[in-house]
């Protein structure tokens, strides 16, 4: 984006990021010195290019029938997606017990302080580029105790015929995959399992069940297949959040955390708020949704060509898949309207960095925890 460097300040309490607040651009001259440049404050010269950039490539809008085709065949670009790049495309999230230490409510410390000290040095910024590298594939496969989960140790991975069973089910509270679990996450959109293999390494608490699911079949094939999948400690089953007809295979207020993690931004937006609506009734009280996305002028949305724009800040890109680009507002709208209070809703501004093309990039992203309530009267 062009404009001058702008220098940062220190991250301010409360909207400001404070885990990743720690790398501010002072000098312009040492804007290569790093990859990346947190908490980046854009000066009114470049939100306004910005917000000029937007309004030129959105009007012309993709034609009626292009809509329809991209809305009912959704799941065949993102299976075709995953089927192109499978595992190299993708990185292991390394930042994601920085941001949401909920996901490692009782870790190993030494192991979870090795893992990230491992990871700092490979820092890679979220997003679709190839040049994020290939996937860091965990091999070493996990024991489970079937005391606490009430799992056999050789269990295979879940076939296909087995998750459309749960998911057309009314699921009973003594009878779901991790009943017997202290402590269940659940993540949407889980893509090829960059967000859920780090929690299965790095969160060795016993009582642990992550569930994962996607809307492409061939993704979480993908996750079923990775040497580093446990069936006694992860279920992963295809779904649609969008489709109010099929249940997710836990019952409502069963889950301690559910994450979002670039998924609700391939919604279709009238559809985002009935989506919130079905996951905040699977929380717990006092249980958490944790959401990082695209926000609204980010670098990806200045790209897109005239075209290419659905609706206002909604976009297909090349290969058929669709993105929505959010502001702290809509967010808290979406959250707020499905009963949840909100603990953090920031915008992450950082200047990524290629230094060996000597190129500047200015991402726009979102990070929300909002909570579910305690009952009246609960501590």
């Amino acid at each position: 984006m062009a404009g001058p460097y702008p220098e940062c300040a220190p991250a301010a309490v409360g909207e400001k990021r404070q885990q990743f607040g720690s790398r501010f651009l002072s000098d312009p001259a040492r804007v290569f010195h790093h990859n990346a440049w947190d908490n980046v404050e854009w000066s009114e010269e470049q939100a306004a290019a910005a917000e000029r950039k937007v309004r030129e490539n959105s009007t012309q809008r993709v034609c009626q029938e292009k809509q329809v085709d991209y809305e009912i065949n959704a799941h065949k670009y993102w299976n075709e997606f995953y089927k192109i790049h499978e595992n190299g495309f993708f990185k292991d999230r390394h930042w994601l017990f920085t941001e949401f230490p909920e996901l490692a409510p009782s870790p190993n410390q030494n192991d979870l302080n090795d893992w990230l000290s491992e990871n700092k040095r490979n820092e890679v910024p979220e997003g679709r580029s190839k040049e994020d590298g290939p996937g860091l594939r965990i091999e070493e496969q996990h024991t489970c105790s079937s005391d606490s989960l009430g799992c056999k140790p050789q269990m295979p991975p879940v076939e296909e015929d087995v998750t459309q069973k749960f998911s057309h089910l009314e699921i009973c509270a003594d009878e779901f995959p991790g009943s017997s679990a202290s402590y269940r996450i659940l993540e949407v959109g889980c893509g090829v399992g960059n967000t859920v293999f780090p929690i299965l390494q790095t969160n060795n608490d016993p009582g642990l069940f992550v569930y994962c699911c996607d809307f492409s079949s061939t993704a979480v094939e993908l996750v079923q297949t990775n040497s580093a999948y446990d069936p006694c400690r992860c279920f992963a089953f295809v779904h649609d959040l969008c489709d109010e007809d099929t249940s997710y295979p836990v019952p409502r207020g069963s889950l301690d955390i559910i994450i979002l993690i670039f998924v609700l931004s391939a919604v279709v937006p009238d559809k985002m708020q009935k989506a919130i609506n079905r996951l905040s009734r699977l929380l717990k009280p006092g249980g958490m949704m944790l959401l990082r996305d695209y926000g609204r002028y980010d670098m990806a949305q200045l790209r897109f060509k005239k075209g290419q724009c659905l609706s206002e800040n909604f976009y297909v890109r090349g290969d058929g898949t669709r993105v929505y680009f959010f502001t702290q507002e809509e967010l808290d709208t979406l959250f707020t309207t499905a009963g949840l209070e909100k603990v953090q809703n920031l915008v992450d501004r950082r200047l990524q960095v290629n230094r060996g093309k000597q190129l500047t990039m200015y991402r726009v992203w979102i990070q929300c925890k909002y909570r579910k309530p305690l009952l009246s009267g609960a501590g």
